[in-house]
């Protein structure tokens, strides 16, 4: 398949740029796989739309404040801290990354903290750049002093100090995220809880969100195109559970597509459906005609065009319905991508 197949046209004004006042305020696009009915409801209303004995699997990842921003000389520099090496070694993003050559110095919060460009061939593989800050302690622990979060470029304004917690989902738990798995971000803990009170299993698995989520597809034939990977964990009391609701006749909804690439990576191919537990890394690339072994249900936010997450869902919904419900979504103004509406594919 080609990219052009998973393109469509968006306005700009419909880019999220924040989040609804109340996190369950957010519009919810039902799609229904088996009659492709398409039709609207609201987020708020969700613990009504499963079965008793379905679950729920969540991403307990936790975003943490790793844009920093800083200056060589006058000029500023704007950071993302991508993948950590080792103490106080990260490879990063940079904006402009051509200020960032081979030892480089690099000033952080007024001459407070510095980092040294070091000169590095498998970050010029990655398209990255590697530094290393220079002090004692270890730079993660005063993150929170220095950086802010990690809002996509596509969020054209500054990050604000609601962003700390909106750009969070109330159950984030293991640090490790460069972004949010913003499926989970419509979640209060009151819908958990009533998800919860109607018997429905709630479970956690985890995948740091990392380069993956922000990198375009560059290739024209995308079978071609190789994902980052991500750091995963699926534990054994997790996969337990996912088997017991698939035994039972229940639903597995994943909420979000790092959750769904989890449970594909973790599925066993078979007659009978099992799952293993695994921590390690991920560079499941799901795209039509990809057949799910583990995800009944799928709940998800609207995508960029032409980007791994939408071919995700057009596997999951079949592309010329997913591409009919964006359509729909854009014709009745729903809010796009991180901060924007939900769509709940059954």
């Amino acid at each position: 398949m080609k990219i052009s197949d998973f393109d469509y046209h968006l306005p700009r004004e419909l880019i999220a740029q924040f989040p609804a006042k109340r996190r369950d305020e957010s519009r919810l696009l039902i799609i229904q796989r088996k009659t492709g009915q398409i039709r609207h409801g609201f987020f708020k209303d969700i613990a009504g739309m499963f079965k008793a004995a379905d679950a729920l699997v969540l991403n307990d990842t936790k975003v943490r404040p790793v844009r920093v921003i800083g200056h060589i000389k006058e000029k500023k520099i704007d950071i993302l801290l991508v993948e950590r090496i080792k103490k106080n070694c990260y490879y990063v993003k940079a904006l402009p990354g051509k200020k960032l050559k081979p030892d480089v110095i690099i000033n952080f919060t007024g001459n407070k903290y510095t980092a040294v460009v070091k000169d590095c061939q498998e970050a010029r593989v990655k398209g990255m750049k590697l530094i290393e800050f220079t002090l004692e302690e270890d730079i993660d622990t005063v993150l929170d002093d220095i950086g802010v979060m990690p809002l996509p470029p596509y969020i054209k304004r500054e990050v604000s100090a609601a962003d700390n917690s909106r750009y969070q989902t109330v159950y984030a738990k293991n640090p490790g995220a460069i972004a949010a798995p913003t499926a989970g971000l419509h979640f209060t803990q009151e819908i958990i809880d009533a998800i919860k009170e109607k018997n429905n299993k709630i479970i956690n698995i985890t995948l740091h969100v990392g380069m993956g989520t922000f990198l375009p597809v560059k290739v024209d034939d995308i079978s071609m195109h190789q994902m980052h990977k991500e750091h995963f964990e699926l534990s054994v009391s997790a996969a337990a559970q996912i088997e017991n609701v698939k035994l039972m006749k229940g639903r597995i909804c994943a909420v979000g597509t790092t959750v769904a690439r989890v449970l594909e990576t973790c599925a066993v191919k078979g007659d009978e459906f099992s799952i293993k537990a695994q921590k390690g890394q991920t560079d499941l690339f799901i795209y039509p005609p990809y057949e799910f072994k583990a995800v009944d249900v799928l709940l998800t936010n609207f995508h960029l065009p032409k980007t791994t997450l939408l071919m995700l869902v057009c596997a999951f919904a079949s592309k010329e319905l997913a591409l009919e419900a964006y359509a729909k979504a854009v014709e009745s103004k729903y809010r796009f991508f991180s901060y924007g509406d939900a769509m709940l594919i059954i």
